[in-house]
């Protein structure tokens, strides 16, 4: 269950604003994404939120992963994305394939400021001995 979970917040994305609304675009690219960045897409979902007072908004992109998960939401309205990386790393290590698929969707939605997480997850705490 040890793996690396990515997280980036895109604030005044600069991209053709179609990638923000199109839900089929958007999961369409998601998916040569993951396969470009090395990893295995296993199912994916995509959901386009109705339209609010004759303003379109945004897209929630999900690709399951063998490894994990990609996940994408889009907020046209403040031209703002976040992303979600997460992948196992049982049986190999994914680091650098998560890497290049956060900086592979960061390159897409051209953001002008990102806020970057990264947090290790499933390590136990080490042992301390007992008496």
């Amino acid at each position: 269950m040890q793996g690396l979970h990515l997280t980036a917040d895109l604030h005044d994305c600069q991209c053709d604003s179609a990638w923000l609304t199109d839900a089929s675009r958007l999961i369409e690219h998601c998916e040569c994404a993951v396969l470009r960045a090395g990893l295995q897409p296993v199912a994916r979902l995509a959901h386009a939120f109705p339209a609010v007072a004759g303003q379109p908004a945004g897209v929630t992109a999900t690709v399951l992963l063998a490894e994990s998960h990609l996940c994408v939401h889009t907020w046209p309205e403040q031209a703002a994305v976040t992303l979600d990386v997460y992948v196992c790393n049982f049986g190999g290590d994914h680091s650098a394939q998560a890497q290049a698929l956060l900086a592979g969707l960061m390159d897409l939605f051209i953001p002008r400021q990102v806020q970057r997480h990264s947090l290790q997850r499933g390590a136990l705490p080490a042992r301390v001995p007992g008496p």
